[in-house]
């Protein structure tokens, strides 16, 4: 059974890997933005949601992103609206699927699906370096599958993609330890990136953009990780090593919740 994924691409469940290559000199790496694409400023030449992983904690069957919300829609149903709110229905959505993808792909068939057949066995950076393999050209927002937000979000954060600026979502309004953290430079870009930072300015919210010309060097960082690494680790090695300047989007004045536990999701529930 072969999934459609991105334009030019296809992969099957059953071999896993990609086939074909993009014009780049790394897969599907571009060397310009929205000029390359022709998409209006402010929108993002593709969006990838994160949705391979089993989601244990919750203790659902079925993948935590069709997990339903108060208001009747599920978390990934909340995360369509809010990306076809903020930049409409043709921006090309992508979902990393592994555990149980037949279920998000009966649930949203129009959208193209990237195979992580090592969704047991890996986190997200190995899900992140698969979608951005098989992006096209241009820059990429991603999100994680379990994040119920505010769609207020996404329209903050056109200013930042129509500059093709490298960013990641945060919220100062807390720092707990369960979740990843951040500090930032001198000059007020992202230092540190983990659940282990010390002296956290704030919480990662799990959605974040790479600028096009970013794009290769974290590519090549996912790809040097470890299989358990989350994604995070990726944005801070090209940091330290490529030299990437990557801004921290406030949006504390908002809601966005990751859904973990029981807790988190009567927490979401509250907003939608």
């Amino acid at each position: 059974m072969t999934h459609r994924v991105s334009p030019g691409r296809r992969v099957s469940p059953g071999r896993g890997g990609f086939t074909g290559r993009s014009r780049s000199t790394e897969p599907g790496i571009a060397a310009e933005g929205s000029r390359a694409t022709g998409r209006s400023a402010g929108v993002p030449a593709s969006v990838v949601i994160l949705a391979a992983g089993m989601g244990s904690r919750l203790g659902r069957s079925l993948p935590k992103p069709l997990t339903p919300l108060s208001d009747g829609r599920t978390i990934m149903q909340q995360q369509f609206d809010n990306i076809h709110h903020a930049f409409g229905t043709s921006v090309p959505v992508s979902i990393v699927v592994g555990y149980k993808l037949e279920h998000i792909i009966e649930a949203f068939p129009s959208a193209s699906f990237v195979y992580n057949e090592q969704y047991d066995q890996t986190n997200t950076s190995k899900s992140l370096l698969r979608a951005l393999q098989a992006s096209g050209q241009g820059g990429v927002l991603w999100m994680n599958g379990d994040v119920v937000f505010d769609p207020r979000i996404l329209d903050r954060a056109a200013g930042l993609i129509a500059k093709d600026v490298s960013f990641v979502t945060v919220n100062t309004a807390k720092v707990s330890d369960e979740e990843v953290k951040y500090t930032t430079s001198a000059e007020g870009f992202i230092d540190e990136l983990s659940k282990t930072v010390r002296g956290g300015l704030g919480e990662a919210v799990g959605i974040n953009y790479v600028s096009a010309s970013d794009k290769a060097a974290l590519v090549r960082q996912l790809a040097r990780v470890d299989a358990q690494d989350y994604f995070e680790r990726g944005i801070e090695l090209a940091i330290e090593q490529d030299s990437l300047l990557v801004e921290p989007m406030d949006i504390s004045d908002l809601y966005a919740v990751e859904v973990d536990f029981a807790e988190d999701l009567e927490r979401a529930n509250l907003f939608v």
